[in-house]
């Protein structure tokens, strides 16, 4: 008999494919096309919206604003971004790994998500709340507000992340791991179907749980 597998599943990962060799790129721009570029030090406001950035490294930018919406991003690395606002509505992201830095906030509303690394990321808001994402990766990130609803996630992990406050509400969820999420509160724990929590987490829920369930508990 074939057995079923262990759930819930990992994400499926691989790193930004990029070349060994890449040209220096100055700047990003709307409906701009950049292929093998490497795009260090951006500043002020960048209107990137609708690019297409590919196999393309972006390295110490300080922004105000960076505006991503609508643009396609696939095989992308972003280390130490520091911004106030990056706005990735409706964006399209393929293997894409953020590493380090500091947003004000990070919008992927309504974006396609597939093959997403976070790490080391401190965020204000992030919100996903309409997006499609697959294979998604938080590891030692610290957010404030975490928003999520009408998400569809699957193949989604936490791993030794801290946030205060998380929305699921209308959230679709198979396979989100949220055992590694430090949470303060929930703002709606029914909306939590399909996802996997630690028996301390449940615990730590119980209350929650139990007046999402219509359960009345005294001692």
């Amino acid at each position: 008999m074939r057995r079923r597998p262990e759930l819930p599943l990992a994400p499926r990962l691989d790193a930004p494919e990029l070349p060994a060799v890449l040209s220096d790129g100055t700047r990003l721009g709307r409906h701009g096309e950049h292929f093998r570029e490497r795009v260090a030090g951006l500043t002020g406001e960048v209107d990137a919206a609708h690019a297409a950035i590919t196999e393309t490294a972006v390295a110490a930018a300080s922004v105000d604003r960076l505006d991503l919406t609508g643009a396609t991003l696939v095989d992308v690395e972003i280390t130490e971004l520091r911004a106030t606002t990056v706005n990735a509505r409706e964006a399209r992201l393929r293997r894409v790994r953020l590493t380090g830095g500091r947003l004000g906030t990070l919008d992927l509303g309504s974006a396609d998500v597939s093959e997403l690394e976070l790490r080391g990321v401190r965020i204000d808001y992030l919100s996903l709340g309409g997006a499609k994402a697959e294979d998604a990766l938080f590891a030692g990130c610290t957010i404030v507000t975490l928003d999520l609803p009408r998400a569809t996630l699957s193949r989604v992990r936490f791993e030794d992340c801290r946030v205060d406050e998380v929305d699921p509400r209308g959230m679709r969820a198979d396979s989100l791991d949220l055992r590694g999420l430090e949470v303060l509160s929930f703002t709606d724990v029914s909306s939590l179907r399909g996802a996997t929590l630690s028996g301390w987490q449940v615990e730590q829920l119980a209350p929650a749980l139990a007046a999402a369930a219509g359960i009345d508990v005294r001692d």
